[in-house]
């Protein structure tokens, strides 16, 4: 099934950010490669593709998990959870509609 992993960060997330970023891709590209990413990427603080110093607000993640648990551990474990860059995540079941 898929899941929607929503985060915010924290005040001042960019430079937690630009850390953690390898670590965080390279597990979402595991993703990517079995087939189970419907859609990754971050919400900019702004209104513009490169939002620059301002930054990111959070991400979003829709993926394919086996359970609702398999989906929380595995946004849990993110680099971006683990190094401070989000202040919280939220794991719901998504049905995917359209298109």
């Amino acid at each position: 099934m898929w899941y929607i992993i929503y985060a915010e960060d924290v005040e001042n997330s960019l430079a937690l950010r630009i850390q953690a970023r390898p670590a965080h891709l390279e597990r979402i590209s595991a993703l990517v490669d079995l087939g189970r990413i419907l859609v990754a990427g971050p919400t900019p603080a702004i209104d513009s593709e490169d939002p620059a110093e301002a930054g990111f607000t959070g991400s979003l993640i829709i993926a394919q998990f086996e359970s609702l648990l398999d989906a929380k551990a595995w946004a849990e474990s993110d680099p971006y959870v683990t190094e401070g860059v989000f202040k919280s995540v939220t794991v719901k079941p998504f049905k995917k509609v359209l298109p």
